[in-house]
């Protein structure tokens, strides 16, 4: 496609025709010429938003686009809404290619009942790959807003499912012939099946029934960057067993296959949360079929501990993400 704005009529054909999923509370929505879109909200509610990109990956970026902002709105306890995108698209792209993408950003907006509210749609020379942008918007009634900076001392930390399980898919799809050198077929067939994992809408809902006090999508810098990423908010210092960190085995081979640290690799899926009773809040996910650990507990001051049986060494701000040593 020609650089510049998307033509009207490829908009229409391959962008609007895929926008079926609709919000009652979305008032103005995607649209030829529309910049704004409309959101009413209730006396009694608090809007919330969120925006992300996908660069890591171009393969099934349309549906990590919306998995991703999804998320994140579900970890402050806000029920999602609607989205607007940009899509920046380099000139070999071609219009089924576009449509694709649509396709699944549309399937993944249906399954968390979202809608597409509208954005922009470019082709542009200064990408190599399609670039998604996601701003999300939810809502939440009031008091029930929930926050990365929410831990407070003598908390259980827990986090749900498993570390690295968005970086182990997508390294298992974009490397998936280097992998079937070393390991089977189902292997990595189960490796490439782990994004099945990455929504945490189910987690959070449980969660904030439960009274769960602070909630972090562990995404880019893994959990070790999370866990800055709290305490930093929160203002709080951290004892964490590594030991008790849940970790998939396809994630520990894959990991080491590339030479890469799965505590620094991105988490989509996995969701850090902190909670006065931790116990319970295992109990409660565990009633929804979400396994759940917890993994250590926030304490007074400033250090931010790592345990692994003998070895105590402080954790440290977060890296740049071992996912683009391989991609």
């Amino acid at each position: 496609m020609k650089v510049g704005k998307v033509p009207e009529n490829v908009l229409k054909r391959s962008v609007f025709k895929e926008i079926h999923t609709r919000r009652p509370e979305v008032l103005l929505g995607a649209g030829v010429g529309e910049d704004c879109a409309a959101v009413k909200l209730a006396p009694d509610e608090t809007l919330v938003m969120s925006t992300d990109p996908i660069t890591g990956t171009a393969k099934d970026i349309g549906t990590l686009a919306i998995l991703i902002t999804v998320n994140d709105l579900a970890s402050s306890g806000a029920t999602p809404v609607g989205v607007l995108l940009t899509v920046l698209l380099p000139e070999s792209v071609e219009e089924p290619e576009l449509r694709k993408m649509m396709a699944q950003v549309e399937a993944a907006c249906a399954q968390a009942d979202v809608q597409i509210m509208g954005g922009h749609t470019e082709v542009t020379p200064v990408v190599n790959q399609p670039v998604i942008s996601v701003c999300g918007v939810g809502k939440v009634k009031d008091g029930r807003l929930i926050s990365t900076a929410g831990a407070r001392p003598g908390m259980d930390i827990l986090v749900t499912k498993w570390i690295g399980i968005e970086g182990t898919a997508i390294l298992a799809k974009e490397k998936e012939g280097e992998l079937l050198a070393k390991f089977s077929a189902p292997f990595v067939e189960k490796a490439k099946a782990l994004d099945v994992y990455i929504s945490v809408q189910s987690e959070a809902a449980v969660a904030v029934r439960s009274g769960v006090s602070a909630m972090h999508d562990v995404t880019e810098g893994g959990i070790f960057g999370a866990l800055w990423e709290m305490a930093e908010a929160s203002g709080v210092g951290l004892e964490i067993d590594m030991k008790k960190i849940p970790i998939r085995q396809e994630t520990v081979e894959v990991c080491e296959f590339f030479g890469l640290n799965p505590y620094q690799l991105i988490s989509s899926g996995c969701m850090l949360m902190a909670a006065s009773d931790g116990n319970t809040l295992v109990r409660e996910l565990a009633k929804a079929g979400i396994p759940a650990a917890i993994i250590g507990k926030a304490t007074e001051g400033n250090d931010r501990v790592l345990l692994n049986e003998e070895e105590r060494r402080f954790l440290e701000p977060p890296k740049t993400d071992e996912l683009y040593k391989a991609i």
